[in-house]
């Protein structure tokens, strides 16, 4: 928008950042940032937002009515690092001085300590360093009693020249990272009840995969909360792709507990075996789902399944590529992620499991299991399970 005298009339505009985008060949850079763009495109479309976008180089401008509210939702798209309201005017440093010293005076108030970040896109004129002093010294005639504190303000302003106009600024919301989704094809989760999956599903989604879910349902050898805990699970993963269905395919896994139980198959092995059942049922439905690899939240001894012995027999169950983003983690650290994604539940339910043994293997051999699955008939039992799944499907934080 331009004003009489020619120069740019200050408006609101959200500046997206993204981050190792940035750092690909030209091609493979551009591919992404449209890819990018269609994401947060869906996203505010979905949340009935019209907007208009520019991507001049580094960055992407958002213009729209609710420039808060447009920004509260890309914060949440990955691929994005950060987020900001931003003022837009001349790129000049006059310009960047009235609506700096105009945006502090909304939130600044003696004693207060401030500092301003200044930035530039070309080498001509002021550098960095001098326009934030400008600036900075603007509002410190402009308002009486302030100090200035480059180490620790208790208020921060951002000017930036750029091609595209000058920017002020004063927030930076940060966005979860990573790649856009769908730009990496397409994984299927093992999706329970539990902490861990749905946290190695949110970050596979931050690695640019599209996450389809897959839900082993152990009827009544599972607790009364496990599959709308699992449901709930979905919900919220679906959050962080707004306006992009996630689905989730159910599978009644209780004739395999049943069979386990009427032929007497040694308790010890149960978990192990259940584990390579689902790896099974999801390498078959990779297939169907058009996906490229199994995702699961195991890690290295969280339980007895899960000791290097065992993970190896259960990945010998499938020729899909088993990915494991959580391997290494502590479970703390698992739970700090769940609460900050929002996954993380206080009060659950039950979730118990009912086939557990009290002493499982951690270290099964493939002989002893492979003889229990040709006694289970395992292919024939498979069969009958996936020929009658369900599916639940997601959107924007609700079920559909």
């Amino acid at each position: 928008m331009v004003g009489d005298q020619g120069r740019p009339v200050p408006e609101k505009v959200v500046m997206i950042r993204y981050g190792e985008l940035f750092l690909k060949s030209d091609p493979v850079k551009y591919h992404f940032i449209g890819i990018l763009l269609r994401n947060i495109r869906q996203a505010l479309g979905a949340a009935g937002h019209s907007c208009r976008f520019e991507s001049p180089r580094g960055r992407i401008f958002i213009y729209g009515e609710k420039p808060d509210e447009i920004a509260g939702i890309v914060s949440r798209v990955f691929g994005v690092v950060g987020v900001s309201v931003c003022t837009r005017v001349a790129a000049d440093p006059d310009a960047l001085r009235d609506a700096a010293v105009l945006l502090a005076a909304e939130h600044l108030h003696p004693p207060c300590r401030f500092a301003v970040r200044g930035k530039r896109q070309s080498k001509t004129g002021m550098n960095s360093q001098q326009l934030g002093e400008y600036v900075g010294s603007a509002i410190y005639d402009a308002i009486p009693g302030l100090s200035v504190d480059l180490s620790h303000p208790e208020y921060e302003l951002f000017v930036e020249v750029r091609d595209c106009g000058g920017l002020v600024y004063d927030s930076r919301i940060p966005g979860p990272g990573g790649l856009p989704w769908g730009s990496q094809g397409k994984v299927l989760c093992l999706l329970s009840s539990g902490i861990d999956s749905p946290v190695a599903s949110w970050l596979a989604m931050k690695r640019g995969c599209e996450v389809s879910h897959l839900h082993m349902d152990g009827g009544r050898w599972a607790g009364g909360d496990v599959k709308t805990t699992a449901i709930e699970n979905l919900r919220r993963l679906s959050l962080w792709c707004p306006g992009s269905e996630m689905q989730m395919i159910v599978a009644d896994t209780e004739p395999f507990y049943d069979r386990m139980q009427e032929l007497r198959i040694p308790p010890r092995l149960r978990c192990v075996l259940c584990k390579r059942f689902m790896l099974r049922a999801a390498g078959r439905l990779c297939g169907r789902e058009d996906a490229q690899a199994i995702l699961t939240g195991e890690n290295i001894g969280q339980v007895a399944s899960q000791t290097l012995a065992n993970l190896a027999v259960i990945s010998d169950a499938t020729t899909v590529p088993v990915l494991r983003p959580l391997i290494t983690y502590d479970k703390e650290e698992t739970i700090t992620l769940a609460r900050k994604i929002g996954t993380f539940m206080d009060k659950p339910g039950d979730l118990a499991c009912r086939a557990v043994p009290r002493m499982p293997a951690t270290a099964a051999t493939q002989d002893a299991v492979k003889e229990s699955e040709e006694k289970l008939a395992i292919d024939e039992l498979l069969d009958e399970v996936l020929a009658r799944v369900q599916y639940v499907t997601a959107q924007n934080g609700k079920i559909t």
